[in-house]
């Protein structure tokens, strides 16, 4: 088995029953903001392109690139589908021209010849899209899992395909952005600190879980250059930023768990595995070159930087026209009000109004009355700023992800009086009917909470008010009686079961009672 970098989460893998294509991306994403980290437009597309399959692993931009399809990918192609709760990635493949579709079952093996594969798919309302998945390949000469951004909470079920050889995962990724919070400077690098941290965390988590001998940092993290965003490439030019890069994070998998051999893997590396052997070189970058763009990175951005402005102008003339402030509105509140109509949950979760001021209209979401209207100068505790352009464009284009478009294109700015409420983020990733509808039966799924679990002294709900996650597995209690899930870092304090992390999400749980008699005064 030969497997080529092409970039960010692209693969193309080479088997002894066919070549799989996954997550092409060659175009910057999210209204210009993401640029694939290094600059993969060298390599040879046309070959790349010829592939007996296609896997897109979820809908957002930066795995999945019309214009790179369009241009390069044949329409005949066989397109390996996930299992999603909504057929929205669907319907994009199909509307550029792609039918030749197989429908894979959620951790049912496929057989082509000799090629084993089993695609994996996530379907909680905090999976990407609504949708993230991984993917499991084996051809007998070798067996490698392609997890990419998905982070899934039956491991057995996905491990049940067999140990992996090579591990290739998410390490480094984004969605909630402390940079972009009106907040001091020291609050956000603070935030970030923790950002890099969890995600740390959970990404080592999954490396000991999955014990693959050989592990490949993917996904992450792109190139910011817009001149706005440039100095969060990274770490950050004032430590706000979140992104740890490969090089620094194969550093430290090396020093916690040296058990595991870590590998570089960008546009151009080539890994070969043949009964047990492995080799990894670099096709398009040089020793040389790749020291740079990872110890001496701001002068590789900088370069990169000067060489593409003409991609942003592209991109920026691409958008729609800026609504008057009155038919904004008018749009708005035709989209979303039948929403919010339906969110019962949603809107109780979030439970007050969120202003969003948009160029020059002023507007609040008033989720306790499923409302969209002008502001009237009521107290909000979140509140947006987000440039009309883009707006504009998500509702000239009905994008019904705006997670996937304006939230991760960093392009706004936000605050909030009290702590992270994810259903808001909910709300605006789900801005169909189909997708609300599945989102509000996942919660009312979910709230059987009876059966329950030991960690430590204490008793508490075996699954995670977060995203079900069995805490037998994923949880740790502190001397303090605070519960940490390894999943995604969130924290509640059990004494009085209060989410630490965001608002509500409380759980159930009790101290040992022999711990309790132990602690009582004589």
């Amino acid at each position: 088995m030969r497997i080529t970098g092409l970039g960010h989460a692209g693969m193309f893998i080479e088997t002894k029953g066919g070549n799989i294509l996954c997550d092409p991306v060659v175009k910057p994403s999210f209204y210009g903001s993401w640029f694939v980290f290094p600059d993969n437009r060298s390599l040879d597309w046309e070959r790349f392109a010829q592939a007996d399959f296609l896997y897109i692993s979820h809908r957002h931009r930066d795995h999945f690139d019309p214009w790179f399809l369009q241009t390069y990918v044949s329409k005949d192609i066989e397109v390996l589908l996930p299992e999603y709760p909504t057929d929205d990635l669907e319907q994009d493949l199909r509307k550029l021209g792609y039918n030749n579709i197989t429908y894979t079952e959620a951790g049912k093996v496929i057989e082509r010849g000799e090629l084993r594969l089993m695609i994996t798919p996530l379907r909680a309302p905090s999976d990407g899209p609504i949708g993230d998945s991984s993917l499991s390949i084996d051809d007998g000469t070798a067996s490698i899992l392609n997890q990419n951004d998905s982070h899934p909470l039956d491991l057995e079920k996905l491990l049940s395909f067999g140990k992996p050889e090579a591990y290739f995962t998410q390490f480094s990724g984004a969605i909630w952005w402390p940079m972009v919070y009106d907040l001091p400077l020291e609050s956000k690098q603070s935030f970030a600190q923790l950002k890099r941290e969890a995600q740390h965390k959970r990404a080592m988590f999954y490396i000991e879980k999955v014990d693959a001998p050989h592990v490949f940092p993917m996904a992450g993290p792109p190139m910011f250059l817009r001149d706005e965003l440039f100095d969060f490439n990274g770490l950050g030019k004032n430590g706000d930023g979140i992104f740890t890069d490969q090089a620094e994070f194969l550093d430290r998998l090396k020093e916690e768990a040296p058990q595991y051999s870590g590998h570089i893997f960008i546009p151009g590396t080539v890994v070969e595995i043949d009964s047990g052997e492995m080799t990894v070189s670099q096709t398009l970058y040089s020793d040389a070159e790749i020291e740079e763009m990872f110890h001496d990175k701001w002068t590789y951005l900088e370069r990169q930087r000067a060489t593409r402005q003409e991609e942003l102008r592209e991109e920026e003339a691409s958008r729609a026209a800026v609504l008057p402030p009155d038919e904004m509105l008018a749009a708005l509140k035709a989209w979303w009000e039948p929403l919010l109509r339906k969110s019962r949950t949603i809107r109780n979760g979030v439970g007050g109004p969120v202003r969003m001021t948009i160029g020059d209209l002023d507007l609040v979401v008033d989720f306790p009355r499923a409302k969209v209207r002008a502001y009237d100068g009521e107290d909000c505790e979140f509140w947006y700023t987000i440039p009309a352009d883009l707006v504009s464009t998500n509702i000239r284009d009905h994008e019904i992800d705006w997670s996937n478009s304006i939230f991760l294109s960093m392009q706004f700015t936000a605050g909030r009086k009290g702590k992270f409420n994810e259903f808001i983020y909910t709300f605006f990733k789900c801005l169909s009917t189909d997708r609300i509808e599945y989102v509000e039966n996942w919660y009312s799924e979910q709230t059987d909470q009876t059966e329950e679990t030991q960690i430590g002294d204490w008793v508490v709900q075996r699954r995670c008010p977060h995203l079900r996650a069995d805490l037998s597995k994923t949880g740790k209690v502190d001397e303090n009686g605070i519960l940490t899930c390894s999943m995604h870092d969130w924290k509640w304090d059990l004494k009085t079961g209060r989410c630490l992390t965001t608002s509500g999400h409380a759980i159930r749980a009790e101290q040992c009672e022999a711990t309790q008699d132990a602690m009582r005064p004589a």
